[in-house]
């Protein structure tokens, strides 16, 4: 039977309308922590809050509608790139999906394409590059528009040049929301207001 991830004395308030980086080498529990206030799993003490409400007590459509979620394997459906962004919200206009592909970086992919935005993506991505494929799980995050951002190691497949990029595009479309980066680069706490350490478990 596999263990269970171990977060042991974590008390971690991340202020409304703020940036707070988590950072600390894999392997530590930073994306563990992710993962609980995403519902992967519950805790088995203690308790996880989005807003004030207990995650336990939200249906699936209302976390999701409330949060918007990046986490480091970005999955993409056999879809076009398109169709992949625009799962965040069918509804969006051309206008609304060309602005978030530029701010992630996505429209520099698709000129690269040759099918463009018809590009078929494969099965879980597979004819993108990883770094590709969380410039689309950044943009798919914008669309969605929700109130509060949850990125694990976004850019963990990019080089620092587009890291700057894609955390640059994260402080002005998310500055009236909330944001909790995870990575295990310390050049991320530079983009946060807030950061914190996770170390064995341990949060500081």
């Amino acid at each position: 039977m596999k263990e269970k991830p171990i977060l042991r004395g974590v008390d971690l308030d991340v202020p409304e309308g703020s940036m707070v980086a988590i950072v600390g080498p894999s392997g530590c529990g930073k994306t563990t922590m992710l993962k609980l206030i995403a519902r992967f799993y519950d805790v088995d003490d203690g308790a996880v809050r989005i807003g004030g409400v207990d995650v336990r007590d939200m249906t699936t459509e209302d976390l999701f509608a409330r949060g918007s979620f990046v986490f480091q394997d970005v999955y993409l459906f056999n879809d076009t790139l398109r169709n992949n962004v625009l799962m965040a919200n069918p509804d969006a206009s051309e206008e609304q999906l060309r602005a978030v592909a530029d701010l992630a970086g996505v429209t520099e992919v698709v000129e690269r394409l040759p099918g463009g935005w018809e590009t078929l993506c494969g099965e879980g991505g597979r004819s993108l590059s990883g770094g590709e494929r969380q410039r689309i799980g950044v943009a798919r995050a914008f669309l969605h528009d929700a109130p509060f951002l949850l990125l694990d190691e976004p850019t963990s497949n990019l080089d620092s040049l587009n890291e700057g990029v894609i955390l640059k595009a994260v402080r002005a479309e998310c500055k009236d929301k909330t944001v909790l980066l995870v990575s295990h680069r310390k050049s991320t706490m530079a983009a946060a207001d807030i950061s914190f350490s996770v170390e064995s478990g341990r949060l500081s």
